[in-house]
């Protein structure tokens, strides 16, 4: 029975980390028609149509767009991109709070209230007719997914203690993550040519529900008495001095910067250099979702094979990124393009499926079995490319040029992947305090400390 809970809560978590993924992929096809009807556009997207979408009569729209819109340097590309980098602002200064709060009262009830402001969000976005509200919407999305994804990966670690199973249940999850990611485009562009700018958003928002009810059910918030018998968990601030985790959260940052950087400046780049036509532009991030369940696949093997290797995969996936960003600049056409992206993806799913088990494991044998705070750490250094994506990387290409970015990217990668090799003796690490030592940080007192002191060194 417990089994089939944790089973079941997999799925929940897995549905919410899906829904939170299309919800802010899912606008990509829709937002520029979105703002050029508000500002009188007549539902075309004009200048700022993505993927080169045509400014003419007919308001032609690709159903699979370049995930992010190109910049032109108009005032609408710049409200796009700030729309789009709001929900990673927001998130990143949240993560702290939350993580802090999901180890004080538990998991289940944070990502419940997650799932609800996500449905909120969704709902907001049906039916927004100005910036401002769009805005809101976005920025409200970020707030629900510093809970529900930092509590639903924190479940999942809790809940799968014991290797492999741990790996491969992160590894599910990351996998509804790039489904998520790479199926919403399509699927928005789909539904809005078809049903109208609401229906995407209405579908979305009832899933939410349903995840909502039926996490309700499985695990009702202070309803077992499990938080009566959690451990207070270590201060997110002592988290982040921990040199061991420290390296897995810059290795998560930087193997996230090409993708984040990329993807607002890919489709300009196209086009100008190798003419790339519209549905070349919106299928070119479209394979790279096998590669990346490959990647997953892969590494939940291999760690279950050799789990003293998990830096090594880390390593061997950074370097992949960094490779595959250089060769980025000398394709020249569109069948070119698709290979380094796969590479890339391919990299990240190393990366994140290698380290992500890494951290529980880290909080083990280091500190308190708590995770909201370290997958909180997480979340923030996916947070930190994330935003800066919209926003810097067009600045960049303009100023240093688009070869450039990718080369300085990948060399980051690839001088990163070394540093890994200070998580090379992890995996021998054993709890060397008991829960009291740490939380108190001085020596055992009285004769059932010292009893209980003497069974841990035994």
């Amino acid at each position: 029975e417990a089994r089939r809970q944790r089973r079941l809560l997999l799925m929940v978590v897995c549905v919410a980390l899906l829904l939170d993924n299309m919800l802010y992929m899912v606008i990509v096809p829709i937002i520029p028609d979105y703002i050029a009807a508000m500002r009188g556009g007549g539902g075309t997207a004009g200048p700022s149509a993505p993927a080169g979408g045509n400014g003419s009569g007919g308001g032609n729209r690709s159903l699979l767009p370049a995930r992010y819109p190109p910049a032109t340097g108009t005032n609408e590309d710049v409200q796009i991109g700030v729309l789009f980098a709001s929900k990673a602002m927001l998130q990143l200064l949240v993560n702290p709070l939350s993580g802090t709060l999901i180890d004080r009262v538990g998991y289940e009830a944070p990502l419940l209230a997650g799932l609800a402001v996500l449905f909120l969000s969704t709902a907001t976005f049906a039916f927004a007719e100005n910036y401002a509200t769009l805005f809101a919407a976005r920025s409200l999305q970020g707030l629900g997914s510093a809970f529900a994804d930092t509590a639903g990966i924190a479940l999942i670690a809790d809940r799968y203690a014991e290797e492999p199973a741990r790996s491969r249940a992160l590894g599910t999850a990351l996998a509804c993550i790039s489904f998520g990611s790479l199926a919403a485009p399509p699927f928005g562009g789909v539904l809005y040519e078809f049903a109208g700018k609401r229906v995407p958003f209405l579908v979305l928002a009832c899933v939410c529900l349903l995840d909502g009810l039926m996490l309700l059910v499985l695990a009702p918030p202070g309803g077992t008495g499990a938080r009566a018998n959690m451990p207070v968990g270590t201060p997110i601030h002592r988290l982040m001095i921990d040199p061991y985790i420290a390296v897995v959260a810059g290795a998560l940052a930087t193997c996230n910067i090409p993708l984040a950087f990329l993807e607002p400046t890919i489709a300009n780049w196209m086009k100008d250099s190798m003419g790339a036509s519209e549905w070349e532009v919106g299928l070119t991030w479209l394979p790279a979702f096998f590669p990346h369940v490959l990647g997953v696949y892969v590494t939940v093997q291999l760690a279950a094979a050799y789990p003293h290797l998990q830096w090594f995969y880390g390593a061997l996936g950074m370097a992949i990124i960094g490779a595959s960003s250089c060769l980025v600049p000398a394709c020249r056409n569109f069948g070119q393009v698709i290979i380094p992206l796969c590479g890339i993806c391919f990299g990240i799913a190393l990366v994140d499926t290698a380290l992500l088990p890494t951290l529980a494991f880290l909080v083990d044998v280091r500190h308190v079995s708590v995770y909201g705070s370290v997958y909180a750490i997480a979340d923030i250094s996916y947070c930190v490319a994330y935003a800066l994506g919209p926003i810097v990387a067009g600045q960049i290409v303009h100023t240093m040029g688009f070869a450039q970015l990718n080369l300085g990217m990948g060399l980051a990668n690839v001088l990163y992947a070394p540093v890994l090799l200070l998580l090379k003796n992890v995996c021998q690490m054993k709890p060397s305090h008991s829960e009291r030592n740490i939380l108190l940080e001085e020596g055992p007192k009285g004769l059932y400390d010292t009893i209980k002191m003497e069974e841990r060194k035994g």
